[in-house]
């Protein structure tokens, strides 16, 4: 696997990781954005043979990414669980006794619609839907911006939601599409950290840049 490739905000170095997440390297603290933790669980209610290895191979990639950069914070921005408690979700409080030291905070998404004990259970810092820190400030969906302060829009974003997605052309009118990191001047879109998830193409401007995930590696495009 690739190492994961420095990008700069706001004199921060952030670390880009094929495995679909950010490491804050001033803070030591990781970043990630819809996990829909328990989504298979929830097709597989509806009848639909969603295999629970998906699940798990989600939650094994978190772990393993914990492990490597020993970090101190995980940051979610927006989307940690799909829908209504399963036995997914129950897995999920069982693994976080195993890192009962580390501090989560969530941006609550769209999708996180569990009761407030479910969170307090699980020993995580749940902010309704923007979280300062720093220069920077965590949001799930952009279109939330509207709702900042004057103060806070001169704040760089972080944001998820649209599980940024970019189209690689090649030779022949042929095309690939990847999950990707899109870096604006203002804002970041993650990637989806659930491999469960559909992708929304971006196009990026002039100064943008790109970070495709390709199988274990990172492109950058221009």
């Amino acid at each position: 696997m690739q190492n994961p490739v420095p990008h700069i905000i706001r004199n921060n170095t952030f670390w880009v990781s094929p495995e679909r997440c950010l490491l804050w390297e001033e803070e030591n603290t990781l970043i990630v954005a819809d996990l829909h933790l328990g989504k298979s669980g929830h097709f597989r209610k509806s009848g639909i043979g969603i295999p629970q290895s998906i699940y798990k191979a989600d939650l094994q990639r978190l772990m393993a990414q914990l492990y490597l950069y020993k970090v101190d914070r995980l940051i979610i921005a927006g989307d940690l669980t799909h829908s209504t408690a399963n036995k997914e979700l129950d897995l999920f409080l069982k693994w976080r006794k195993d890192f009962s030291l580390l501090h989560i905070d969530l941006v609550k998404g769209n999708h996180d619609i569990l009761a407030d004990s479910w969170y307090e259970e699980a020993a995580i810092k749940v902010s309704t839907w923007k979280m300062k820190t720093g220069p920077f400030i965590f949001l799930h969906d952009l279109k939330a911006e509207k709702d900042l302060t004057e103060e806070e829009r001169g704040l760089y974003r972080f944001t998820g939601h649209l599980h940024p997605a970019i189209n690689v052309k090649g030779k022949g009118k042929q095309s690939l599409k990847f999950p990707c990191f899109y870096f604006t001047k203002e804002y970041c879109i993650l990637p989806a950290f659930s491999r469960f998830t559909a992708g929304f193409k971006v196009n990026p401007e002039k100064n943008e840049t790109v970070f495709a995930i390709v199988e274990d590696g990172i492109m950058q495009l221009p």
